[in-house]
């Protein structure tokens, strides 16, 4: 109730059209990950102050057949093509019918199907833009991301706003806005419950070393397997924890068959219990190539879990180094290793990281994004007010 409060409060002093807009949020993929969890927190924290809201998201998909569970306003249509122009049609009709005034886009394909709404069906309605990937935008796709429409890029970390803004004219339309995430899903958990342990037949005396995350190309699990390698030749009988399920699950493990590991690394699977499995590590472990944000690092603090990291992406923005955890090179088990093995033998270096960790949280939560995201909305209509309600 007191975090309703304050975001009522907080939407009252920045609205200076006193208006409440009508946001239409458009999303393309049928699977749920991070970007997907991020749409549900923001609808969720914007519909307690009373926004009105429409998610266009791709039929039979994760998102609509959760959001219609939580009746939430849910509209489906096919995605025929990447390029599809009655998926784009659909964004028009929406727009009229329900009297939208921002359509907020949280992925390429949905970026791409406003653009065509713009250009062939003529909707005019003001555009932001979501980035959250770490690889610069394509020569291919400059002009999209330089339309006239386009009145704002909310990326999700520095590092993103930085590769982004080399393809940008008008750089004054890009914001950062961090993802954050629900800390009450932390909160009924106050000491591990040795779930983990129980299940795998792990003893209480050997640390687990762990990462919840796609098993997907981007987060390098290969070098999570080579860091596993480098500190178990060292003496360190620990278990390697995978938390989760993707596309190159099989060759992850095929990988680490090949490397004889297969009695230190555990996969999972996926789970629905991560605020109850995830304070029981010892350490989390974060090997990405590339990265947004790494909201996963976020979960991690929330449960006073140390992290070593890479510096990839919008990674060191929350990893600060010695600060709020340990960081090491991309694609360096040996650096990792370095890492794992000097704050595990070290309960001061524990202590200080996850104090460090508790004094950033308050940045990296839910409540905390949506406030901005609605900020920057507002920001948009009194630019527009002029040509867009007169």
């Amino acid at each position: 109730m007191r975090r309703t409060c304050v975001i009522i409060n907080f939407f009252n002093f920045i609205n200076p059209v006193n208006k409440t807009p009508k946001i239409l949020h458009v999303s393309t993929p049928k699977s749920w990950r991070g970007g997907e969890q991020q749409i549900a927190y923001l609808y969720e924290e914007l519909a307690q102050i009373g926004i009105e809201q429409y998610i266009l998201c791709a039929k039979g998909g994760e998102l609509a057949k959760r959001g219609k569970a939580k009746k939430w306003n849910i509209i489906e249509s096919r995605k025929r093509a990447a390029i599809d122009p009655f998926f784009s049609f659909s964004i028009k009709r929406i727009s009229r019918l329900k009297n939208i005034d921002i359509i907020h886009v949280h992925d390429s394909h949905a970026h791409t199907f406003a653009m065509i709404s713009s250009s062939i069906w003529r909707n005019n309605i003001p555009i932001v833009v979501s980035r959250r990937v770490d690889f610069p935008i394509s020569n291919s796709s400059i002009k999209k991301y330089n339309h006239k429409n386009i009145k704002r890029i909310l990326c999700v970390s520095d590092a993103i706003k930085a590769i982004t803004a080399t393809k940008i004219v008008d750089q004054s339309i890009l914001k950062t806005i961090y993802s954050g995430i629900d800390l009450e899903r932390f909160h009924s958990v106050n000491q591990p419950m040795d779930v983990l342990r129980t299940e795998f037949n792990i003893a209480a005396n050997i640390p687990l070393i762990g990462n919840v995350a796609a098993i997907a190309p981007h987060k390098d699990y290969f070098t999570f397997i080579d860091t596993a390698e480098e500190v178990i030749k060292r003496g360190l009988n620990a278990k390697f924890i995978i938390i989760g399920t993707g596309p190159l699950e099989l060759e992850i493990k095929e990988y680490c068959l090949m490397k004889g590991l297969s009695d230190h690394i555990i996969f999972t699977g996926f789970r629905s219990d991560i605020p109850t499995i995830l304070p029981e590590l010892d350490l989390f472990l974060i090997t990405s190539e590339t990265e947004g944000l790494g909201t996963s690092v976020i979960d991690a603090f929330a449960c006073r879990v140390p992290v070593v990291a890479t510096r990839a992406g919008g990674i060191p923005e929350l990893v600060h180094h010695e600060k709020t955890g340990l960081l090491a090179d991309i694609k360096d088990p040996v650096g990792l290793a370095n890492q794992i093995e000097l704050i595990l033998n070290s309960a001061s270096l524990q202590a200080q990281i996850i104090k460090g960790q508790q004094e950033i949280l308050p940045l990296f939560t839910k409540t905390e994004t949506a406030k901005k995201t609605l900020q920057e909305y507002l920001a948009v209509l009194e630019q527009e007010q002029p040509n867009h309600y007169d």
